[in-house]
């Protein structure tokens, strides 16, 4: 089972306790704003399932956050294999998600760099990806933070978004494996 553990965090698989504070947050227009709509609890115990599912298959996958002081579930911050046909894909995904009142106390960027660190020194991977539809500042500079770069020539168009959605256009972040350890090195 997978653990890990930050100054303030622990990231770890997914169990039942954790459906009903996710639920609540996917309900949160705050949280869904680059989202979508918010979800019912049926829809949010469904994202949950794919999430659980994807451990299964792949022996990684977004981690449930919970605060190492307390045990409070938080959201998530973890990879994953996007499901759609981009031309960066087939690819690993770092994302995060976390309830409004975490926000801004620097915890995705501490989660998400544990995750980074997870997925190059023990799951080997050569290159993480993150993306986010233009407008979510919040979650690029987490990307920036975590050192990945953004190209503009790479920006897209969600797959799965309707043209006329105004969350339809993406930027993409990548971040090698080479570049961590490079920018690591003292």
């Amino acid at each position: 089972m997978l653990t890990l553990k930050t100054k303030r965090l622990i990231l770890r698989e997914w169990n039942g306790a954790d459906r009903e504070p996710f639920a609540r947050m996917n309900a949160d227009p705050r949280v869904m704003e680059y989202l979508g709509e918010p979800i019912s609890r049926e829809q949010s115990d469904e994202v949950a399932d794919r999430i659980e599912a994807h451990f299964r298959t792949h022996g990684f996958g977004l981690c449930a956050a919970e605060l190492a002081e307390g045990s409070e579930f938080i959201g998530f911050i973890g990879l994953a294999m996007p499901t759609f046909e981009a031309a960066f894909t087939p690819c690993v995904e770092i994302g995060w998600r976390l309830a409004a009142e975490y926000w801004g106390a620097g915890l995705a960027t501490e989660g998400a760099r544990e995750i980074v660190r997870c997925a190059f020194e023990e799951l080997g991977l050569p290159e993480l990806v993150s993306l986010t539809t233009i407008r979510n500042e919040r979650s690029r500079r987490v990307m920036a933070k975590l050192g990945m770069t953004h190209d503009a020539t790479e920006n897209f168009d969600h797959p799965r978004l309707p043209v006329a959605d105004p969350l339809h256009r993406h930027v993409l972040y990548r971040l090698t494996r080479e570049k961590w350890v490079n920018s690591a090195a003292p």
